[in-house]
């Protein structure tokens, strides 16, 4: 059964193992979701839980621990949120990308802000996108 909205405010939140595989899966329950919310355009969404995703399994995974991604929409945003258990690692641009670092150089130009916040055990980072009118359908 297809879920819908009354309004056009959503939240989902999903804890994976820190894992490439839960990176994927973040990237694939994202899209998903979205879909169901009735978003029509997903792609910077999707590119942006993805390289989130990833830096949380890459540079933010603690043994044994899971990590978060959690989407909440309005009415004329998409605020998208990774949280890993590793608080002391916080994510910074590269200024000049070697053979990696294009990651939050590619959130930085599709989001209309990013920053991190600390938690109690670890960090979030969190990304904030437009959904222009007509962005999603109720």
């Amino acid at each position: 059964m297809k879920s819908e909205i009354s309004t056009p405010t959503g939240e989902f939140a999903q804890r994976l193992s820190a894992t490439r595989r839960g990176a994927r899966l973040a990237r694939l329950l994202a899209v998903q979701q979205l879909h169901e919310w009735g978003v029509a355009t997903t792609e910077a969404a999707e590119l942006v839980v993805a390289e989130l995703a990833n830096n949380a399994v890459t540079h933010g995974r603690v043994p044994g621990r899971d990590f978060e991604v959690r989407l909440v929409l309005a009415a004329d945003h998409l605020r998208v949120e990774v949280s890993d258990a590793r608080g002391e690692r916080e994510p910074e641009p590269v200024s000049v990308p070697d053979e990696g670092g294009y990651g939050l150089l590619l959130v930085s130009a599709l989001a209309t802000a990013w920053g991190v916040k600390a938690r109690c055990v670890g960090k979030t980072v969190w990304a904030t996108l437009p959904v222009p009118d007509g962005g999603w359908v109720p």
